[in-house]
């Protein structure tokens, strides 16, 4: 990519705008050319790149280029000797000092996203927004990028950090170009709000989402089973929720939690995995005439899996390194980079589909490779000094890989949901995924923090980077049918998936009244939900929900 020319703006012009560095000739104008600065990492040390006179900046064998692709600018980096942990990009500008900005989560969010003072030593994973009261400032990578990435706001300087870690240790590169990123830029006036802005910059972001044939809705045992369910169970819960269905055109889903395999690690008591997840346990005994009994029902069969768990008594030369986090004897985890475990993640999707599934859920995978949640991610991402079976490959490379080879295993006849997967590197891959950590079916708070703080300000990608899945309506005798209802009714209008944990004790006719409506509306295309006071508030309240203004009280 060549310089570009950018006017310096005059006091009065930049007091105004945000950066002292914009082209304004058209929306997908670049918003910053080159680095002023490129610094890499090798082990804890950083060393600075100098221009070599060609476009690239260059350290000994480290050499960072860039490229045009397309609307984004590629960068690239070589480092056939240096084993190389990570790789900053610096910028100088000048940013409005009462500016907010706002990011994302590496995985999903924990109900602390918000748009919030400028702080430069703020990590904004994938993506960042900028806002001066009028205008707004979009910054990321277009998702599925080979590093994973985050972005630093200040005053006068914005970086952009490329994390190249293999693990916990640095990737040895050898003689390949290593495509790190591509840098994604978008301006948006006050003639366009900064949620609308937000949900367009998402789809700047992914080229080729993949999403859903039709709106998808459904139920879920965990949030009253919570692991102790059955195929009597299931039956019981499926049947009683498939005469709320009125839509025949687009069936909705019965997904079955953990619990249904031969040993699940969130379970207590002895035991290891037999055949992981190919194997029903004795509450369940045979998953094909489960299966065929949720179809029966008149309802779509789905599953929960952790694929890389592994059996307790796994040879530990298919499992990843023991570190905080990733240290439990009964719940083992199998090393990605190793092609037998790779098969072995590839057969579980030949039984599921002999079993007549067609949707699963995979969980788990960030936190089985990194020891650690997104939210424990601000100072590392994980434990320093361990190494996968594959040292060659970047960690978000090898994250691409799994998810790649989950989504080709699954072919088009199952939907995949991510729950616990790297956003950036789901989207395109997954028709959905799980945006926000756990709701609850017991604790109110717990449902206002992960759900309404998630949706707020990850509803955004729904239908850019995929299936923007909030979690579930816990419908229980622990929390209150008119806070239940609510959240009920932004699931159900937002326009992303909605499902629902019920009760069979707790769901009476009120509920099954609304639930019916609600199942109605999921199941049809709905407008976008918007967030009106999501600049000032981090668990909105009004909404603007298919074409209206709705007031919530999540305090009730």
């Amino acid at each position: 990519m060549q310089r570009r020319h950018f006017v310096k703006l005059s006091a009065t012009a930049t007091a105004a705008l945000l950066f002292s560095r914009i082209t304004y000739a058209s929306d997908n104008a670049a918003l910053i050319n080159h680095p002023d600065e490129v610094w890499g990492q090798s082990d804890a040390d950083w060393f600075q790149l100098k221009p070599s006179g060609n476009g690239a900046f260059v350290h000994k064998d480290v050499e960072v280029s860039f490229k045009t692709n397309g609307n984004a600018s590629g960068v690239y980096v070589q480092s056939p000797k240096t084993v190389l942990s990570g790789i900053k990009l610096k910028w100088k500008h000048q940013t409005a000092t009462a500016a907010k900005t706002m990011g994302d989560h590496f995985e999903r969010s924990y109900g602390d996203l918000a748009w919030r003072g400028m702080d430069s030593d703020n990590k904004n994973p994938w993506y960042v927004l900028v806002n001066d009261g009028k205008n707004t400032a979009c910054f990321g990578v277009k998702t599925g990028p080979n590093t994973i990435c985050w972005w630093n706001v200040g005053p006068a300087n914005l970086e952009l950090t490329l994390d190249t870690h293999s693990g916990g240790a640095g990737v040895h590169l050898g003689n390949r170009k290593l495509h790190a990123a591509d840098i994604v830029t978008m301006h948006s006036t006050a003639t366009e709000n900064t949620y609308a802005a937000a949900h367009r910059f998402c789809k700047l972001m992914c080229d080729k989402p993949r999403l859903p044939k039709q709106p998808v809705y459904g139920i879920n045992d965990w949030y009253f089973a919570y692991g102790e369910n059955s195929y009597e169970l299931i039956k019981k819960t499926t049947a009683m929720m498939a005469e709320l269905v009125t839509d025949t055109n687009n069936r909705p889903f019965s997904v079955i939690d953990a619990g249904w395999a031969e040993y699940s690690p969130l379970l207590p008591g002895d035991g290891g995995w037999n055949e992981t997840y190919a194997k029903p346990n004795d509450k369940f005994k045979d998953m094909h005439a489960m299966g065929d009994e949720i179809k029966k029902l008149g309802m779509r069969p789905g599953l929960w899996i952790r694929p890389l768990c592994a059996r307790h008594d796994e040879k530990e030369s298919l499992t990843l390194p023991k570190i905080p986090g990733r240290d439990d004897p009964k719940a083992p985890i199998l090393d990605p980079t190793i092609p037998e475990n790779i098969e072995r993640i590839k057969a579980y999707f030949d039984v599921y589909k002999q079993w007549g599934f067609e949707m699963v859920k995979h969980d788990y995978t960030t936190y089985d490779i990194f020891g650690r949640w997104g939210n424990k991610m601000k100072d590392a991402l994980t434990t320093p000094n361990w190494s996968f079976y594959d040292k060659t490959k970047t960690t978000a490379e090898i994250i691409n890989h799994l998810y790649r080879t989950i989504r080709n295993a699954a072919g088009d006849g199952i939907y995949i949901i991510g729950c616990n997967t790297m956003s950036h590197l789901s989207a395109g891959l997954f028709e959905l995924n799980r945006i926000g950590d756990d709701t609850s079916g017991r604790e109110w708070p717990r449902v206002k923090k992960m759900g309404v703080n998630t949706m707020a300000f990850r509803l955004p990608q729904h239908n850019a980077f995929y299936a923007a899945d909030g979690d579930c309506v816990g419908v229980t005798k622990d929390i209150s049918w008119e806070r239940n209802k609510q959240w009920m009714q932004l699931l159900a209008e937002s326009g992303a998936p909605l499902f629902i944990s019920a009760q069979p004790e707790a769901t009476g006719e009120a509920q099954k009244k609304y639930i019916k409506e609600c199942f109605a509306m999921a199941a049809k295309p709905q407008p976008l939900g918007e967030p009106l006071d999501w600049m000032t508030n981090p668990f909105p309240s009004k909404w603007k929900l298919n074409g209206r203004e709705v007031d919530f009280n999540w305090d009730l």
